[in-house]
């Protein structure tokens, strides 16, 4: 089990002092794991859970071997390798970690920020490369097809991805994985009622669990200013805000375009970009949109997404409980809500609290 933080560094230095040292520089962002060898460090790097990122300092007894073998093992070739050694050493070492697959090197003295920034920026490669090799998954569905247009599409999809990934705000990825869950879960729920049968077939109740992660896409184009703003929005910077859903199904549209072609994946990231906003007694946003006229997937997204923000601390609000989030939903049924989707969420109330716990955000 992971401790208070989400992530874990694992230190391996032969040097108590030393190692307790680094290990302090980093305590308050990460759980830490020390290992004072090269066996104490292989045992807990093949451990569950795994750590998120390795520090390894170069005096510990055949550091290239330990290198070696944890690049060598799929269970640990993953894990981002830093390797700390002397300033003397650095011309004949740094070459030769970098070849060896070590992911960057660090020179003693060094100071706390440096450290954690080249942690942090570790932990953020690893966590593009998460999203996009969850969106991996949908290049399954449409070689499946068997058709160019569909593998020319899966690749743009993808690309769309890997580009907007660098501009992500600061939302924690878990708030991605529980969008996901919370819309499938919905969706299975509402599937054999005849007004939602034919929108959710379980072929593309996967589509759905797939293009839900875009929802937010369009604020890679919102000022940080205005995104992360603590306080009350300005009537001109909430118009701003607004913005992104059209910046979004434009992003959408982009790849539809790239591709030369469209499907049912990006219909439905094109409903959830643009319309999630959407209220169901004609308030919300871009277009001002009621009831059955708002797209199928874009009214789970949006009991999903407000369920999620209530429980969710933001820089301008603390986190509501369950309960709190729920009532608040219940109480928006017929307004901002399709009622027969809040129905499904009250039903559904225990598989929205699991999901909240299985991809809680660190505090």
């Amino acid at each position: 089990m992971k401790g208070q933080h989400q992530t874990t560094v694992l230190i391996c230095d032969g040097a108590a002092e030393r190692r307790h040292r680094t290990s302090a520089m980093l305590r308050e962002q990460h759980d830490i794991d020390e290992a004072a060898d090269g066996a104490a460090l292989l045992r807990l790097a093949r451990g569950l859970p795994r750590p998120d990122v390795i520090v390894l300092d170069a005096a510990v007894a055949e550091p290239f071997a330990l290198v070696r073998q944890l690049k060598a093992d799929p269970d640990t070739a993953g894990i981002p390798l830093l390797l700390a050694f002397d300033a003397v050493e650095a011309p004949a070492l740094e070459a030769r970690a970098l070849a060896a697959g070590v992911a960057d090197v660090l020179v003693y003295p060094f100071a706390a920020e440096t450290l954690r920034a080249r942690v942090a920026r570790e932990l953020r490669l690893r966590e593009a490369q998460a999203l996009l090799r969850h969106e991996v998954h949908l290049v399954d569905h449409l070689v499946a097809e068997r058709t160019r247009t569909a593998t020319q599409m899966a690749d743009a999809v993808i690309w769309a991805l890997a580009t907007l990934a660098e501009r992500r705000d600061s939302e924690s990825p878990n708030h991605l994985h529980r969008i996901q869950h919370y819309v499938a879960t919905l969706a299975r729920h509402l599937q054999t009622q005849p007004r939602f049968a034919h929108e959710l077939t379980d072929a593309h109740i996967e589509l759905l669990f797939q293009a839900a992660p875009l929802h937010d896409i369009g604020k890679a184009a919102i000022p940080d200013a205005i995104l992360q703003k603590p306080g009350r929005l300005t009537a001109e910077e909430f118009e701003t805000v607004k913005l992104h859903t059209v910046y979004g199904r434009d992003a959408i549209d982009s790849v539809a375009q790239a591709a030369g072609s469209d499907s049912t994946f990006l219909r439905f990231a094109r409903e959830i970009t643009y319309s999630h906003h959407e209220r169901f007694d004609g308030s919300g946003y871009p277009q001002g949109l009621a009831g059955d006229a708002i797209p199928v997937a874009a009214r789970l997204l949006a009991v999903a997404d407000v369920y999620d923000a209530l429980i969710s601390r933001r820089v301008y609000k603390p986190a509501f409980t369950h309960e709190t989030a729920v009532e608040l939903i219940r109480q928006g049924s017929g307004e901002h809500f399709d009622p027969d989707i809040v129905d499904a969420m009250l039903a559904t109330e225990a598989d929205f609290l699991a999901i909240t716990q299985r991809f809680h955000d660190p505090h």
